[in-house]
């Protein structure tokens, strides 16, 4: 059995006329993921009878489709190239994978499954897959799941916990594996009896993913800007259920909203306030503001202010560092930091490669 392309661009009504009966699918909307196709007859032996493929018979390919031709529930022809076929069970087993990764590869592997017959005596069908991208998937996770924050400026690295929600879109890439393994010899296969198995793998992903896409220094509330390393890594973790069981990949994927729990922001914000002052200068300001905010209320000091500055005196001589100490701390680093010319003395800026004063070259 196989099957011969008739035409590419040419009226099905034209065709229809040299054929005893065709089968078509004339749509498959976003919800429907398979379908059986529909026989439509010119007369002769079976024409009454949908599950007999007459030898002439036509198959016709509508953009988005590919066609599974199926003998008691085994694939024998495969069609995924937009056209008219015509049907001939003395043509060896053929394949037309229309560009699709992998058909000819899992076509080959079932073929040395089966047998095949010859004439038409057994149940036959044509079942057409939607090979369109399936809009409007929506997911969002009911619980919060761990993302790892990675701040190497900061030498920040401690799990959050974050919650998002969004829309995805998948593509069928194998229907021969999506027909075997997923709808079988359904009339009819709907996008809502998986949806839901797709959801909660998609959301046990998202948790790897995310990890994947932190160590790479993204931040929580980028991950919307970088949503085609997200599809990378779910499609990678989803390999082994969705891709080389089912024949599936999601395409693309959009986040409404992502967002931490507000301890988890405040902890990061003060942790990265706290960071700053790591620099003696950054450290040194911010202590003559603190000293600076400390004598205004001191002036202000119901008992007098010459009691509040009394007070400031004796928390000064208590110990702690003096703002003084903090600024040459911050000037010997950037002295030590500067570059200068071996020649003249002169202070260089970075990246010069001859001294502006005397002309030396810097080395």
């Amino acid at each position: 059995m196989g099957l011969i392309k008739a035409a590419v661009n040419a009226t099905l009504s034209t065709l229809q006329d040299t054929w005893k009966d065709y089968f078509v699918c004339e749509a498959l909307s976003q919800d429907v993921l398979m379908a059986k196709g529909s026989k439509k007859g010119n007369g002769g032996l079976f024409a009454d009878k949908s599950d007999v493929i007459t030898n002439g018979s036509g198959i016709v390919v509508n953009d988005g489709q590919c066609a599974l031709i199926v003998e008691d529930g085994k694939i024998l022809e495969v069609a995924a190239e937009t056209g008219y076929y015509t049907f001939d069970s003395e043509k060896s087993p053929s394949v037309f994978d229309g560009g699709f990764a992998g058909i000819t590869n899992t076509f080959k592997e079932l073929a040395s499954r089966f047998a095949y017959g010859g004439e038409a005596h057994t149940t036959q069908c044509v079942y057409y897959v939607n090979t369109k991208e399936i809009m409007e998937n929506l997911f969002g996770t009911p619980n919060p799941i761990p993302f790892r924050v990675i701040d190497s400026n900061i030498g920040l690295d401690v799990d959050i916990a974050i919650r998002c929600n969004g829309e995805y879109s998948f593509k069928i890439v194998d229907p021969l594996l999506f027909y075997t393994n997923v709808a079988g010899n359904s009339d009819i296969y709907t996008k809502d009896k998986i949806a839901n198995q797709m959801k909660t793998e998609l959301l046990t992903a998202l948790q790897p993913a995310f990890a994947a896409i932190s160590a790479a220094g993204v931040r929580y509330s980028e991950v919307p800007m970088h949503t085609m390393e997200l599809v990378e890594a779910l499609n990678a973790n989803l390999n082994a259920k969705w891709s080389a069981l089912r024949g599936m990949e999601i395409v693309s994927m959009g986040i409404n909203s992502i967002s931490a729990s507000k301890e988890d922001e405040e902890m990061i914000k003060n942790l990265q306030k706290t960071a700053v002052f790591k620099d003696p200068s950054m450290a040194a300001a911010n202590l003559v503001g603190a000293q600076a905010d400390a004598m205004r209320d001191a002036a202000k000091n119901s008992a007098g202010a010459f009691t509040g500055f009394m007070g400031m005196n004796m928390a000064n001589q208590a110990g702690g560092i003096n703002a003084n100490e903090l600024f040459k701390q911050a000037n010997a680093q950037n002295q030590a930091n500067a570059k200068f010319c071996s020649n003249c003395g002169q202070a260089l800026e970075a990246g010069v490669k001859f001294c502006p004063n005397c002309g030396n070259k810097i080395s």
